[in-house]
């Protein structure tokens, strides 16, 4: 019987790890085709193109309590608790990050009734069971915790909480025992219609790593068999005691899971939110490899020569999109000579005006700032232009300036801080490195506590236009 079971689960457990060792995905040249609708980003959907583990093995032991039966194993006729043992081996596949399935083998003893078997009986009329079982199920398994929590929070949870149900086939051998003899009462061979039974549960797993995870377990175990506890028939004198028709147990366990696989991140532990960001990473990067500015960029104003409206741009001019330097109050001096910016006036005066009723107001003129991705310290290509106006403007100005950092409200506040002063170093390094003189910049950062949108704390209350404002880097006067 026990043996049988064994060599079940042996058989469809190898196909299992035999496919559980995915890679990171390889190009084969196949694709983009004719089903791929011409995008160069597709890849066919194999385990080497899985960037997550979905296989794991789980094992465990514990105390298996019948708690629904005529014979229990809970101060049944004697004021004390028989415990048991048990022990399960599965084999776990993830199909999403909050539902698999596992392929699971118990094996175990329950001990029932007024004394333990291995004991001799204290008087003539105590009775003593034991039963021997070997199971086989299939279990669905359902992470709540990746179900509940939002998909964009970023925090390093090592906690989850999982549902179990199945069904499956149990194979036992139930024995007696009184003060003059011990019997088998009862035995059930695997496969069998009356050896059908279910069980559910919860388990609490703890990630101690990106191999290992620890869980503890209860199960509830429904036989559907009035005959488990040892009682023998069901109109002997012992199961005419309680009505009910199947002996149910509870099984306390704690268990080890080993996840398979090459990769960082196991399913169940995944983040579905991260695909979107790994693979705008990716296009960035690609972006980041094509060849631009093939004629250069002659002037050093930041707009390539391909489409530069300007080739002689006067050095430190703050320019448009074209290259054309800024005149932002169209009087003919751009706003690098021009010593009155938003007051038009002519070039014999340096843009001023040369009769006045009063002062003249300049407007300040602020730096523009940039965002970040969520998570992220890494300045995007598509920042470089801005990045490069304020290398001009503050070249072609005699103040210093703060570079401040921010974030949005996911995360701790040290943490926050942290990543906030490396936004603003980042931006402080590649301004020096761009020739801004590094007496005139200060990296500042101010974690969560600098919003540009206050009303997102937290972060679910504003839509994610709001919270990318809040990841920001801007320059502020001393």
């Amino acid at each position: 019987m026990k043996l049988s079971l064994a060599i079940v689960a042996l058989a469809l457990a190898l196909p299992t790890v035999s496919y559980a060792q995915d890679s990171t995905a390889v190009s084969t040249g196949e694709y983009p085709n004719t089903f791929s609708s011409g995008s160069a980003n597709v890849s066919p959907f194999t385990n080497q193109s899985k960037r997550f583990n979905d296989w794991s093995i789980s094992v465990g032991a514990g105390v298996p309590l019948l708690q629904s039966s005529d014979l229990t194993s809970i101060k049944n006729g004697n004021g004390k608790n028989l415990f048991g043992y048990s022990a399960y081996v599965s084999i776990d596949k993830a199909i999403t990050h909050a539902f698999g399935l596992k392929l699971q083998y118990d094996r175990g003893e329950t001990r029932q009734g007024w004394f333990n078997t291995k004991d001799p009986a204290p008087d003539a009329m105590a009775v003593g069971a034991r039963t021997q079982y070997d199971a086989l199920s299939i279990l669905g398994d359902v992470n709540f915790s990746n179900l509940l929590r939002r998909v964009d929070n970023h925090s390093p949870y090592r906690w989850a909480l999982h549902g179990y149900a199945g069904v499956g086939t149990i194979a036992y051998r139930a024995y007696q025992k009184d003060s003059k003899r011990q019997r088998l009462m009862t035995e059930v061979k695997p496969f069998q219609l009356g050896s059908m039974f279910m069980q559910a549960g919860a388990g609490l797993k703890f990630k101690v790593n990106r191999r290992i995870d620890i869980e503890g377990r209860l199960m509830y175990v429904v036989t559907g068999d009035d005959e488990f506890d040892g009682g023998g028939d069901a109109y002997s004198a012992i199961n005419k005691r309680s009505e009910q028709v199947s002996d149910n147990f509870f099984n306390a366990t704690l268990g080890l899971t080993l996840k398979l696989g090459k990769h960082e991140s196991h399913l169940m532990w995944h983040d579905p939110l991260q695909e979107i960001y790994y693979k705008l990473d990716v296009l960035a990067n690609k972006n980041q490899d094509i060849e631009v500015c093939k004629k250069g960029d002659a002037d050093n104003d930041g707009v390539c020569d391909d489409w530069d409206r300007q080739l002689d741009t006067p050095a430190g001019a703050r320019v448009d999109g074209a290259g054309v330097a800024l005149d932002t109050d169209l009087d003919g001096v751009i706003d690098l000579y021009d010593k009155c910016v938003t007051v038009p006036g002519p070039v014999e005066n340096n843009g001023c005006p040369t009769t006045t009723t009063g002062p003249v107001v300049e407007t300040e003129t602020k730096l523009e700032g940039i965002e970040f991705d969520l998570n992220s310290d890494r300045i995007l290509p598509s920042n470089t232009p801005i990045l490069n106006n304020a290398v001009n403007y503050i070249n072609s100005s005699n103040g210093a300036y703060n570079v401040i950092g921010a974030t949005d409200t996911r995360g701790t506040d040290a943490y926050n801080q942290k990543l906030s002063e490396r936004r603003a170093n980042n931006v402080k390094n590649y301004l020096i490195k761009n020739g801004v003189q590094s007496d005139k910049l200060k990296a500042v950062g101010k974690g969560e506590k600098d919003l540009k949108y206050p009303e997102c704390e937290p972060a679910t209350k504003c839509p994610e236009w709001k919270n990318r404002a809040n990841r920001r880097v801007y320059f502020e006067a001393k």
